[in-house]
Parts: structure tokens; sequence; C-alpha cells
């Protein structure tokens, strides 16, 4: 499959401002720049419109360093290739930059589970992992990042590409200056009480470390969780990598914002350590 040198952004002007200047004034007003800051093995952020997740999301980055090697993990929206989707070289490109993509960390995390694919027809116009980026160029210009995109909801699977992450930060000494991110966000389009029970019954499962108990509440719960796939991914590479607890730093929904409570989505920012 033909690899693509450089990925242009796909949301920008949507999701969020298309603009330099404006985008980094919008994300600056998310951001607690008073927060101590910790290193983490991975987190949780949401990926709606800045408008709606981008307070969540800035909570979450104001309270960890961003290190020099980022795994990106999110949801297919689209529906295009295959069901876990890394690209392993070339950059991406915001309106803050470029961001090159980690091929050596690629190919490895590629080379160390069967069910990894090298495509980058997933990632095209998919903007699960795009929105993350402005947050953490607006904190550190010089981070390198790997972009898998999941589209399976086989536990087994979900479990090898996560042991696949960690193998591979270990195998190149690469603990402790990697941050695994699972762009998620919660409970889709119920009112605010339902998406609110639905969602503390998914967070509870990723506060325990629980990828088993994640995917079992998002069946028997009908939890319309877009990234408990790779939210399950980042929890088995989170336990392999040697984490033992996780923080819910904000939880709020689209009705916190727009005052319409009939019909929410919500957005979890987790931090594990």
């Amino acid at each position: 499959m033909e690899k693509f040198n450089l990925r242009e952004p796909a949301v920008a002007g949507q999701f969020y401002p298309a603009g330099a200047l404006e985008l980094k004034s919008q994300i600056k007003g998310y951001l607690d720049l008073k927060s101590l800051k910790q290193d983490a093995i991975a987190c949780v952020m949401p990926h709606a419109g800045f408008m709606y997740s981008g307070l969540v999301a800035g909570s979450v980055v104001s309270r960890i360093n961003v290190p020099k090697h980022v795994v990106l993990l999110g949801p297919n929206h689209t529906g295009r290739g295959t069901p876990f989707s890394l690209v392993s070289s070339g950059s991406w490109k915001t309106p803050l930059g470029e961001v090159n993509i980690d091929s050596q960390l690629a190919e490895e995390i590629l080379s160390a589970s069967p069910y990894l694919e090298e495509d980058s027809s997933a990632h095209l116009s998919e903007h699960s992992l795009e929105v993350e980026l402005p947050f953490l160029q607006y904190l550190r210009q010089d981070f390198q990042i790997v972009p898998i995109c999941v589209a399976s909801s086989d536990p087994q699977a979900l479990k090898s590409v996560g042991l696949a992450v960690a193998s591979a930060v270990n195998k190149l000494k690469l603990r402790g200056s990697t941050l695994i991110v699972a762009s998620s966000d919660m409970t889709h389009y119920q009112p605010q009480k339902e998406a609110e029970k639905k969602d503390k019954l998914a967070i509870e499962a990723i506060l325990e470390l629980n990828p088993d108990k994640l995917l079992e509440r998002v069946s028997k719960f009908n939890i319309s969780m877009c990234g408990f796939a790779p939210v399950t991914v980042m929890l088995c590479a989170a336990i392999a990598l040697g984490a033992k607890k996780a923080e819910l730093v904000k939880y709020q929904t689209s009705g916190d914002v727009t005052q319409d409570f009939s019909s929410v989505v919500g957005y979890a920012g987790i931090i594990i350590n």
C-alpha cells in the first residue's frame, strides 16, 4: 500500500481553528498552566470539536509532561483501511506545524503483532488522532508519533496489539519517555443522566486498569463509547509497562457547554501511571 509522506490536516477549520494564532489562543484557554506536571505512561483524551471537549483534553495535557515519543491510538470512524492500521513513515501537519512519525518505534510495534498492518487509508480523513496533536504541540514541538487506527473489537487482537506496543517500547528502551494516548469520546446522544450513568460504569473499569471489565460493560450496558477498543489496547500496554493507578482528571458532556441536556456526548480525561 502506498504511504503518504505528509498527512495534511483533515478537520482544521471544522473541529478546531485553521489559523495558528487562533488555535493557540483557543488551546491556551483550555490549559491550566499552573498545574503540577507528571510523567505518565498513558492517558485518555476526547476528540470532539474543541468547543465541546477542549476543556477536558486541556485538563489532561495540563497535568502531564509530553515526552519525546507518543503512541496515538484512536477509533476508526470512516470505515476505511484495515482493522489495525499503522503508519510508519512520513509526518502529520496541523496549523501548528509538522509532527514526524517515529519510524523506528512504529516498525518495532508493527513487527510485534500479527494484527497490525501498514495502512494509510484509514488515517487520511480520520479525526480522532488529528485533534489530539495541537494540544501536544502547544506544549512540545520535538516529539514524534506512532499513529494507530483501531476498527476491531476482538479481545484477543486488542490485547495482542497492546502487548506489541509495550514490547516495542521496552525493546527500544523507551520506557519513561513514551506516552500512549487513547483517543475516545464516551456515551453518544443520550440524555445527560443516562450518559453520566453509563459513562461512570466505563470509567470505573478504566480506573481499575481492567480492560476485560471495560469490554464486558461496554457490551452489557450498550455504552456507545466510540474509542473503547483503543482504550482497551492502551490499558493492556500500560499494564505491561508497569501501570499501577489511574486518575479521572475531568468529566463533562456536551450539555455542560450547550446547556441542552436532552442528547449529549460524554468526555472523560484520564491519566495513567
